[in-house]
């Protein structure tokens, strides 16, 4: 497994942009496909992002299409969330997820082996 932390959340305005990033440590990060969910008060954790373990692959939430963007820095063990054109409906805390799978394509949190701690993001109108 890794241990993952992210930082970066904090308070932005509608339309505004934040960039999460996600440190992982531990063993062969490079082979993990990794993630990022969200959690909105009274409401489920979901999939917001996918990047593979190379990184040439990104899947999205059709509600975050063409606003977010997932990347990867394999040398680094880091992945990022860079979030453009934020809205209100996207205050969350957010978490970053490994997934052993490296390849694969799930999107569903239990095939998801790791968690960071999450992070606030809070878009105000």
């Amino acid at each position: 497994q890794v241990q993952l932390v992210e930082s970066g959340g904090g308070l932005v305005q509608t339309g505004g942009s934040l960039r999460l990033s996600c440190a992982a440590s531990g063993r062969s990060f490079s082979r993990y496909a990794m993630g990022w969910f969200r959690q909105a008060p009274g409401k489920e954790r979901e999939f917001v992002a996918r990047i593979i373990s190379s990184g040439g692959t990104t899947y999205y939430a059709d509600s975050v299409k063409g606003r977010f963007t997932i990347s990867r820095d394999n040398a680094k063990n880091m992945v990022y969330l860079q979030m453009n054109s934020l809205k209100p409906e996207d205050t969350a805390v957010y978490y970053c997820a490994a997934d052993d799978a490296g390849r694969g394509t799930s999107t569903r949190e239990v095939d998801f082996d790791s968690w960071g701690q999450g992070t606030q993001v809070t878009v105000s109108s």
